[in-house]
């Protein structure tokens, strides 16, 4: 059966614990990745006094930033005559309707409406969500009844820069998720990139995984007796040594967030600690302009990768570009479908990783199905990210 979009539409049963890649609500996947908290927005991008509409596993909401700083996420339209709230005025800490003038504090509640009576005011209220601003991200809690503690990072707290970013990508996220664990890609689809300058896929790894109390963890072998070492934190994080852009800067620890838009499309929310201060941190900072400005004239990222997949480029046309690395997993990714057909996939032993973090998903979606407990994935203090070089 094919959708509307054109894409092949997984066959699945009524209860399916291998369906990971629906997750609207009341899906399987869906709840369980409700329990957690998720990055829903770059935090410089919301400045006081403005509202932005978001959406996030195939919900609409409506994200705003109070006059004094403080992020605010509630429902996507008025409970009035159902306008979208975005468009609306933000006043103190709440929101006002573009429509009719309904006023909604930080809670949902109502808490004005010009022409009723005052009374009908109190009784009016739309949903709203825990949100945290950390990082340089804004986090968001949409699950259910109280929500836990945000985890903290301290692997990206040290001194340095933080190097903040987002894209969105046009498949599941858990494409996404399946690439990040796999190192033998790197040896292929990133070649021609910084992972060849400093040395990550000189050759290719022996790889293996086994299940921690945070997740994952893959380890890929080298002949060299080195082996790099990449957590994975449940449910949808990525913890990875990233390659230098110079000799000055070294390795970053950078953290990935993959977080679904809906079925088809996800957008990860990127944390690099840069190892540099003084004088060495300004230099990356020019650096770093120097290179937004160079990309600035060129088509976009997304447009390179949809006509290298059309046919109408190669990637050997575009490898001296600065974002190669992120055009080279757009095409990786969006190539096998915007939802993988896993059905027809033959997988080996460099598979491992891919393997067991089907099989922890599946394990805790069944247990969520059917009213058992589910595994409380554990922050270690202090993760061990390893190049691998």
């Amino acid at each position: 059966m094919t959708s509307a979009s054109g894409h092949t539409a997984p066959r699945h049963s009524k209860v399916d614990y291998s369906d990971f890649a629906h997750t609207g609500p009341g899906t399987l996947a869906g709840r369980y990745l409700r329990r957690f908290w998720h990055p829903v927005y770059l935090a410089r991008d919301l400045t006081p006094g403005h509202a932005k509409p978001i959406r996030i596993m195939s919900e609409d909401f409506t994200l705003y930033r109070g006059e004094d700083g403080t992020p605010h996420l509630v429902a996507p339209r008025c409970a009035h005559r159902g306008t979208q709230l975005s468009t609306g005025w933000v006043e103190g800490d709440c929101i006002r309707c573009f429509y009719h003038g309904w006023k909604y504090d930080q809670t949902g509640q109502c808490v004005e409406q010009p022409a009723e009576d005052a009374s009908f005011a109190s009784k009016v209220r739309i949903a709203c969500y825990p949100t945290v601003e950390y990082l340089g991200l804004i986090f968001a809690y949409l699950g259910e009844g109280e929500a836990p503690t945000l985890p903290c990072y301290a692997e990206l707290e040290g001194e340095g820069l933080l190097d903040v970013s987002t894209y969105v990508r046009d498949c599941s996220y858990f494409n996404s998720l399946e690439n990040g664990i796999d190192e033998v890609h790197v040896a292929f689809v990133h070649r021609a990139s910084g992972f060849t300058q400093f040395g990550l896929n000189w050759d290719i790894p022996r790889v293996s995984a086994e299940e921690t109390e945070y997740g994952l963890v893959q380890y890929g072998a080298r002949a060299n007796s080195v082996t790099r070492v990449t957590p994975f934190l449940m449910p949808n994080i990525l913890y990875i040594k990233g390659s230098p852009e110079d000799t000055e800067s070294g390795w970053r620890d950078a953290f990935a967030w993959r977080v679904p838009l809906d079925d088809l499309r996800h957008q990860s929310f990127n944390v690099r600690l840069v190892h540099v201060s003084g004088e060495a941190a300004q230099r990356y900072l020019e650096r770093q302009q120097q290179q937004r400005a160079q990309l600035a004239g060129l088509p976009s990222a997304r447009e390179v990768a949809d006509g290298i997949l059309a046919g109408k480029l190669r990637l050997a046309d575009v490898e001296g570009r600065a974002d190669i690395i992120t055009i080279q997993d757009h095409v990786a990714q969006e190539g096998q479908g915007a939802i993988a057909d896993v059905a027809s996939e033959r997988l080996g032993r460099s598979d491992a990783a891919i393997i067991l973090l089907r099989s922890l998903y599946a394990r805790e979606l069944r247990a969520l199905a059917e009213g058992q407990p589910l595994k409380p994935w554990i922050r270690a203090e202090q993760l061990v990210a390893t190049s691998g070089v």
